[in-house]
């Protein structure tokens, strides 16, 4: 089995939460993602914009208890209007020109479930025309569990 590497978007309001034990009581998708059982994801490379380092940071901290072999990289991917698809889909085609892909030894999953509007459509875009060499996943909370099971996941 391939190692597998999620590419996906801080979610500045999804992935936000208080500080303390109750950050574990709401869903975070970026969180969440390495939390089911049957998914070992290797490498998350989670872009994040400057005014939002320290919610990377935490969510980074959040992976690494949840899921000790993710190694999180976190890239700065900063937009002067995220809602603008011209700058937003030239960014991320950038990215996907200078990063390496290595889909002989490497599986990707393109994480779409966080980022404005416009940010998920680029991704899908991007995907569906190879630049972005992976499957696209998106995400969502499972219903509430009453036996507490962590995050809602």
């Amino acid at each position: 089995m391939k190692p597998l590497t999620v590419i996906g978007f801080i979610g500045s309001t999804l992935d936000a939460s208080k500080s303390g034990p109750a950050r574990w009581n709401k869903w975070r998708p970026s969180v969440g993602l390495c939390m089911y059982e049957d998914l070992r994801v290797d490498r998350f490379v989670l872009f994040y914009g400057c005014n939002y380092e320290r919610l990377a940071r935490c969510v980074m901290s959040d992976i690494a208890t949840v899921s000790p072999e993710t190694k999180v990289e976190l890239c700065l991917m900063d937009f002067d209007d995220p809602w603008d698809f011209e700058e937003v889909y030239g960014k991320l085609l950038d990215f996907s020109r200078a990063f390496s892909f290595d889909n002989d030894h490497e599986d990707y999953l393109i994480h779409i479930t966080t980022g404005t509007h416009v940010i998920q459509i680029c991704l899908f875009l991007l995907t569906e025309a190879r630049f972005l060499p992976g499957k696209l996943l998106q995400t969502q909370p499972r219903p509430f569990q009453p036996d507490g099971e962590r995050g809602g996941f």
